[in-house]
């Protein structure tokens, strides 16, 4: 990956259905929360609609990840884009669940309800984020309409949870004198290679923030710490659904995905992504928005 001063240098190789999509500026929205406010970008259906696609990103990561697939998805439907609590522009919290996150979801889901007046609402999620989408499409069932998990670990209900062990957080914060030095040590968590490179690049670029104290990532560290998981809990939901997986993925390989199929299977389809890591957006994009478009029937 490339990295100077400059982005657009950066990404100046990438497709032109790239460019066209992360020039294809959303409305950024702010919906306020005791908690914390929750911040989310709105692409708007380019027909007249009541369809709603909700897209949730993984952990450490933020809303602009989908901002490269979210405007090919908007032709009969409108498109949101979350930042989770404690990543991207959402606010910091004292405490991170994953109810927490789903609540976010939620009250999102039934704000724009009443503005656009949505009949319909498609959920994708890629790792964290297809967590918190199997949460809320559990929990409530009258608002989801279909749904989408991507390459998340799934722990069996009767996972022990005395075999998890937390970890110290993720990345520790460091403040760096200038935004180059930072984007240099952006990696994909887990680790893996990206022959999209102009992707990595323009996540990167928003991944960091500039504060009093200098450059830093915009995820609240703390959070890997001290998030609550679902764990002994039984994804319940009653709407079509779809479980995405990367052929290369370390995260649903061997054993991990046939547990997942065991507990899931007369739920969900499984759809193996070949050439595709963890990260599935990201390396295959374009299939994977058709792939949405077709099971969301949209």
């Amino acid at each position: 990956m490339k990295i100077s001063r400059n982005l657009n240098d950066d990404i100046a190789h990438a497709p032109e259905w790239f460019h066209e999509a992360i020039n294809y500026n959303p409305e950024e929205k702010i919906l306020n929360d005791k908690k914390g406010d929750i911040s989310y970008s709105f692409w708007k259906s380019k027909s007249d609609t009541t369809n709603l696609i909700i897209l949730i990103h993984g952990t450490g990561a933020h809303k602009r990840w989908w901002f490269p697939i979210a405007p090919r998805l908007n032709s009969n439907a409108h498109v949101i884009s979350i930042d989770l609590p404690g990543m991207g522009d959402s606010d910091f919290r004292e405490s991170y669940k994953v109810e927490d996150f789903g609540d976010c979801v939620t009250s999102v889901i039934r704000h724009e309800k009443l503005i656009n007046n949505i009949s319909f609402t498609y959920l994708v999620g890629h790792s964290l984020g297809g967590h918190v989408a199997g949460f809320v499409a559990t929990e409530e069932k009258e608002l989801i309409d279909g749904l989408m998990i991507i390459d998340t670990f799934i722990r069996p209900p009767n996972y022990d949870n005395s075999e998890h062990k937390k970890n110290g957080p993720l990345r520790m914060i460091k403040y760096y004198e200038d935004k180059k030095s930072l984007l240099e040590r952006f990696r994909l968590m887990p680790k893996q290679d990206c022959e999209n490179d102009w992707y990595l690049r323009y996540i990167a670029e928003h991944s960091v923030k500039n504060t009093i104290d200098g450059w830093r990532w915009k995820f609240d560290d703390m959070m890997f710490t001290g998030l609550e998981r679902l764990f002994g809990y039984e994804f319940s939901f009653s709407c079509p659904a779809v479980f995405v997986h990367g052929e290369n993925s370390l995260l649903t390989s061997g054993k991990l995905l046939e547990n997942a199929k065991r507990a899931y299977s007369n739920k969900m389809k499984f759809i193996n992504f070949k050439d595709a890591a963890h990260h599935v957006p990201l390396d295959k994009p374009l299939e994977l928005i058709e792939l949405i478009l077709k099971e969301s029937k949209i």
